[in-house]
């Protein structure tokens, strides 16, 4: 999954946040623990990563038959002070012949001005990364938008929050019976227990699959900041 956090890394030089999932309500073959990384770097650079583990057994969450799947991510902030970023995103994935590599740029909504005092009044963060070049085996010229939200809710308490993401990939060469342009989603709603320690529920949306598109994922997440 794409970070909760790194919509709006404003307050914090970077984070790890660990989330288990031992409880999959729809479908088993998904993602049990996901490890995000992020960190801010000299010269107007950050650094993010996820790496999920995905259980493969459809008996049981637990099972130990895994795939692996990560994205390693380098941005680069174009100006001080700018809302826009060149970014570069390496895709790793369990299998042969299915790693993706893309090179985009990305929007800070909340960042930009003149938009800024209005997301602030939503307590909300929002971009877009525009993969627009993709590297992999597929002939197909396939590329990219990635949504990112995350909206917190003070009035209310200062434990919750809501975050998630979409992908929505175009251009792809799909068998039949896909959707022309399929999308991963994810939106995650959490509450801080004690400490760092958040309850969260995760709604999934993964239209690479056939059937069971829809899962709801519940587990533990554990953040820790610098």
């Amino acid at each position: 999954m794409i970070s909760l956090l790194s919509g709006h890394p404003r307050s914090f030089a970077g984070f790890v946040d660990v989330n288990f999932y031992p409880e999959l309500t729809e479908v088993n073959t998904d993602s049990v623990l996901t490890v995000n990384v992020f960190s801010k770097l000299p010269g107007r650079f950050q650094y993010f990563s996820l790496t999920n583990v995905i259980n493969t057994d459809r008996s049981t969450e637990l099972s130990g038959e895994v795939d692996l799947y990560t994205e390693q991510n380098l941005r680069w902030q174009v100006a001080k002070d700018s809302p826009f970023d060149l970014t570069v995103q390496l895709n790793f994935r369990s299998g042969r012949e299915n790693d993706r590599h893309r090179l985009g740029a990305r929007w800070r909504f909340d960042d930009t001005p003149v938009l800024t005092p209005f997301f602030d009044a939503l307590n909300l963060s929002y971009s877009i990364n525009f993969h627009l070049i993709q590297f992999d085996h597929e002939a197909a010229d396939v590329w990219q938008m990635e949504h990112v939200v995350r909206k917190t809710f003070p009035g209310i308490s200062d434990r919750l929050y809501l975050a998630g993401f979409v992908d929505h990939t175009f251009g792809q060469d799909l068998p039949a019976g896909y959707p022309s342009a399929p999308i991963v989603a994810e939106f995650q709603l959490g509450c801080r227990l004690v400490d760092q320690f958040h309850l969260i529920a995760e709604y999934r949306i993964n239209e690479y699959r056939r059937t069971d598109t829809r899962n709801l994922a519940i587990g533990l997440q554990y953040i820790a900041k610098w």
